[in-house]
């Protein structure tokens, strides 16, 4: 089995509750044994950035790395067989104000 994450982007000038939704909470309940973890984030207003300043420094700024449309809401951490599973659990993320990606999690040796 191999790990994958599902990244979450939505558009943030969409309202979003403070609980789970419930689609979510189903996605969750019928992918339980895929899913090793998964959070939703803050919104990018939040977002602290810190770079290198080229010099062995830091560089501190308020907000996210990249501004958009749509920001990194939140993600799910899964096991899947192959690329194949992980496409089909993905596409059973409710992101109806975005959309997902997915990306294999690298193994250090």
């Amino acid at each position: 089995m191999s790990k994958y994450l599902i990244l979450i982007f939505r558009d943030e000038d969409q309202p979003t509750g403070e609980v789970i939704s419930p689609k979510y909470r189903e996605f969750m309940d019928r992918r339980a044994s895929a899913l090793l973890g998964g959070v939703a984030l803050q919104p990018t207003a939040t977002a602290t950035s810190v770079r290198g300043d080229g010099v062995g420094g830091f560089v501190v700024t308020d907000g996210p790395f990249a501004e958009s449309k749509e920001a990194l809401g939140g993600y799910y951490l899964i096991e899947a067989a192959d690329l194949d599973e992980a496409l089909e659990i993905a596409k059973e993320v409710p992101a109806p104000h975005g959309g997902v990606e997915v990306r294999p999690v690298r193994v250090a040796s």
